[in-house]
């Protein structure tokens, strides 16, 4: 059975992470293009960093419930754009993860001047970083593998500015998605 998708996103971590990188700013573009009547410029943006990034290319058929006359209305682009939004606000939550692994991590030596007795791995500093950098590996790696569904599940979400109605599991996903992240979010504030 084919799927809208009908070349596949290719898998590739760095593409998805350049992916959720533009989510956001492509979304403010977008949501200052619908109302100035550039809805179909914006939903082409979208189309073409779907299909750059990640290689989804739609496949040819007849377009549905979601276009006016083969083309997605402003309700639709609108609609796609706040969702963006979301999913890039999602987004920046895995991404605060690598950069906080990055300088807590992989730099730890140099961020953190000791002394060490109390660090997890001390009292010596290269038992500190190793402790550090072994410890948000695979935070980090669970990081990327959020980054690549969110570019996943946009990619899909992205169908409907094709005049596709995407599958329902894809928008109650999308609207879903952001309850853990408020949690987490909260829970962070909580902690400073």
């Amino acid at each position: 059975m084919t799927t809208s998708l009908e070349t596949r996103p290719r898998p590739r971590l760095g593409r998805s992470l350049l992916y959720c990188a533009a989510l956001l700013p492509l979304t403010a573009a977008s949501l200052f293009a619908v109302p100035v009547g550039r809805a179909r410029v914006a939903a082409g943006w979208w189309l073409r960093l779907r299909a750059r990034l990640l290689g989804a290319a739609e496949a040819p058929g007849r377009p549905g419930a979601f276009a006016v006359g083969g083309r997605p209305g402003v309700f639709v682009v609108a609609g796609h754009a706040v969702l963006s939004l979301v999913l890039g606000a999602v987004a920046l939550i895995p991404f605060g993860v690598l950069l906080a692994f990055v300088f807590r991590g992989v730099f730890y030596g140099l961020v953190d001047h000791g002394p060490y007795d109390n660090s997890w791995g001390g009292p010596s500093r290269a038992g500190a970083w190793l402790a550090h950098f072994l410890i948000g590996l695979p935070m980090a790696v669970a990081a990327l593998l959020l980054l690549a569904g969110i570019a996943a599940l946009h990619a899909r979400l992205t169908t409907m500015l094709t005049g596709r109605r995407p599958a329902p599991w894809v928008l109650a996903v999308a609207l879903v998605l952001p309850v853990p992240a408020v949690a987490l979010f909260i829970a962070w504030l909580h902690q400073i």
